[in-house]
């Protein structure tokens, strides 16, 4: 059966398979999967339970955010002037004091934030109810030396799965004086868990390594034991920040020494790198996610995007904790990539146009290892697409496709979401009927949890809750 088909569409598949863009239309099996994808007309006896025409607006997929932290979707405009350590400090001033239910809430608001702009898959760190001690650098920031909770997991998990956004579900292991045996039993619980989630929804449980803020070479021998356990993919925050670069240079030997390097071994950020070290983990076949807006924010630098790739390196693009990025806006985090990138090394082909549109895409799932079902408009994936109109507001003629919709649009061009062949956003509106009762929640919640930590005070302190 059709569930729906797309007609007179201007195509951006990012299919490296064929060329592209071209005007075509799409047709979405009852499982919500792309069943066909071709240039000109669809056939006139082909029948659909919905027709969607496009009118010749622009259509890519939907965006993949290779990394993400969707509980801190509350916590915009704080820690306005620090960089990363500080920011932390203040970002989660009042989401530590959160309980469980809370922060299922504060997922599904980052959640459904994420979906309304145009973002439909995201690896999302789930390090919500483990606090974090912010020192002044990776010698003295880490992550409380304990296992996670796994209500927090949980809700986190639940959280995404009840907006309907698809996802990778990453967790920590613990650090610092946490049995490994432990360890590796909680993940277990946490693989068994997810079981339960929609599978066209849940792309798979990750790892969040913590080897940056570790104190000793065992924390990256257990996640390679956890890695190896179930088969998954181990995302680490590592060489992020500015300060302790030698320190933070020298735990890469930690990862090449426990036999961690290879493709499922993906570096987040990845900014403070050496020659040796790009060489190396590119020689692994190891990923990297890139996270250009937060990065820029927190004063953390710029990752040398070119050399990486350069060296063989499979790049993928982020939007980070929604309070860092502030606006969880893919098309603002590709035009930031683009400056930040052709600014530092001074030269346009430093990064392309289409190269940075298919960074978020496909580069994005690649990285996950989730391509064989989002990222690209193809055969057999999942039908998240966007519909884009350059006319509205209008921004010109169309002289290139890539061009405008990478340079020239925004979210205001964002006219609609589809998630698996059904719309989820559209305009400003979210389709899902509890969108406002969870804007409610989280506006309650903070509300309460300020009180919690700082006493009767109005809140907030400015404008309208």
């Amino acid at each position: 059966m059709t569930l729906l088909l797309v007609r007179d569409a201007v195509l951006l598949t990012m299919d490296p398979d064929r060329p592209d863009p071209f005007r075509g239309w799409i047709t979405v099996g009852d499982d919500g999967r792309i069943a066909a994808i071709e240039p000109g007309e669809p056939p006139a006896d082909l029948v659909a339970d919905e027709v969607l025409d496009a009118a010749g607006k622009l259509i890519g997929p939907g965006f993949v955010s290779a990394h993400s932290h969707l509980f801190t979707s509350a916590s915009r405009g704080l820690g306005m002037d620090q960089s990363l350590y500080g920011w932390i400090q203040a970002m989660t001033r009042y989401t530590d004091a959160a309980d469980a239910e809370d922060v299922y809430w504060l997922t599904r608001h980052g959640a459904q934030d994420f979906l309304r702009n145009g973002i439909t898959s995201a690896y999302d760190f789930t390090s919500a109810g483990l606090p974090f001690t912010a020192g002044s650098g990776d010698d003295s920031a880490r992550y409380e030396a304990a296992l996670p909770d796994t209500a927090f997991t949980h809700a986190q998990l639940r959280g995404k799965a009840d907006a309907g956004l698809r996802h990778v579900h990453s967790v920590m292991l613990g650090q610092g004086g946490v049995s490994p045996a432990d360890a590796l039993a909680q993940l277990d619980e946490v693989v068994d868990a997810a079981r339960d989630v929609d599978p066209a929804l849940h792309l798979g449980v990750a790892l969040s390594g913590t080897v940056q803020w570790a104190d000793d070479p065992g924390a990256a021998e257990v996640e390679v034991a956890a890695m190896r356990r179930h088969g998954l993919l181990n995302q680490p925050h590592f060489l992020e920040t500015a300060q302790d670069v030698e320190l933070q240079q020298s735990k890469f030997a930690w990862y090449a020494d426990a036999g961690a390097l290879g493709p499922d071994l993906v570096f987040g950020h990845f900014i403070q790198t050496s020659d040796e070290i790009i060489a190396a983990a590119a020689a692994a076949g190891c990923g990297m996610s890139w996270q250009p807006m937060s990065n820029g924010r927190l004063a953390s630098g710029v990752a040398r995007i070119p050399e990486i790739r350069a060296a063989g390196m499979r790049v993928g693009m982020g939007l980070d904790d929604q309070s860092c990025t502030d606006v969880s806006d893919p098309f603002s985090n590709m035009r930031t990539a683009l400056a930040l990138v052709r600014a530092t090394y001074r030269d346009p082909s430093a990064l392309p146009v289409r190269d940075v549109l298919e960074m978020h895409t496909r580069g994005s799932a690649e990285v996950l290892g989730v391509d064989d079902r989002v990222g690209t408009l193809r055969v057999g994936r999942f039908a998240d697409f966007l519909v884009v109109d350059p006319r509205d507001p209008d921004t010109g003629p169309v002289w290139d496709a890539y061009g405008t919709y990478v340079l020239a649009c925004s979210l205001r061009n964002l006219h609609q979401v589809w998630v698996g062949g059904r719309l989820a956003a559209d305009g400003t509106r979210l389709c899902d009927p509890e969108a406002t009762t969870v804007v409610d929640q989280v506006h309650d919640r903070l509300a309460r949890l300020v009180t919690q930590v700082d006493g009767d005070q109005v809140f907030p302190p400015f404008g309208r809750g």
